[in-house]
């Protein structure tokens, strides 16, 4: 098995930035951990999620927190960076304006099924209680996975929901519609 270099995942990390239009944190120390966090995590699991996150192990369960993750784009726009400050707006990184805490927008249960996944006993029961606490998550349960439509550029996805920004339009998730499909298994 190859790992991947930390120069490799530097050059990802820039290029998504520049492709739209983000900048990376200019902080030095804390993006290099940032990126070996994100290279700790390629090697682990052979796909790239995020650093900030616990991932489970499991590709369909972290889907949405492969680097850059789901709820980036939204966070950048709403708070000038992503959850864990690796992308930031130009203003953030020209030093105009402060790096603000971002809310957690993962939700609850996907959290659940992450650390129901790969967290020790006493994580797993503090999620849960958690979860049953905001009674969003009954129990830790395979995701159903649906195909999706973005109605503006026509990309498609086979995944739980629908991604919160579309990677090559950059619609918002309300654009995106379910695909009904029928399978026949009498043939």
């Amino acid at each position: 098995m190859t790992t991947i270099t930390l120069d490799k995942v530097r050059q990802r990390a820039e290029a998504d930035a520049r492709t739209y239009g983000y900048y990376l944190n200019p902080d030095p120390q804390f993006l290099q951990s940032l990126l070996e966090g994100l290279k700790q995590n390629e090697d682990r699991y052979t796909y790239p999620s995020c650093p900030c996150r616990l991932a489970s192990g499991t590709f369909d369960y972290d889907r949405d927190i492969l680097c850059p993750c789901d709820y980036r784009d939204p966070d950048v726009q709403e708070f000038g960076a992503c959850y864990c400050g690796l992308y930031v707006r130009k203003d953030i990184y020209d030093g105009k304006a402060e790096l603000q805490p971002v809310p957690e927008r993962r939700p609850v249960e996907k959290q659940a099924r992450a650390y129901g996944a790969a967290a020790s006993p006493t994580a797993k029961k503090e999620v849960e209680t958690a979860a049953t606490a905001k009674k969003e998550v009954k129990e830790i349960s395979e995701p159903e996975k649906k195909l999706w439509y973005c109605k503006q550029c026509g990309y498609v996805v086979f995944r739980e929901e629908p991604p919160y920004v579309c990677p090559i339009c950059k619609a918002k998730k309300e654009l995106f519609a379910e695909i009904k499909t029928r399978i026949d298994f009498s043939s």
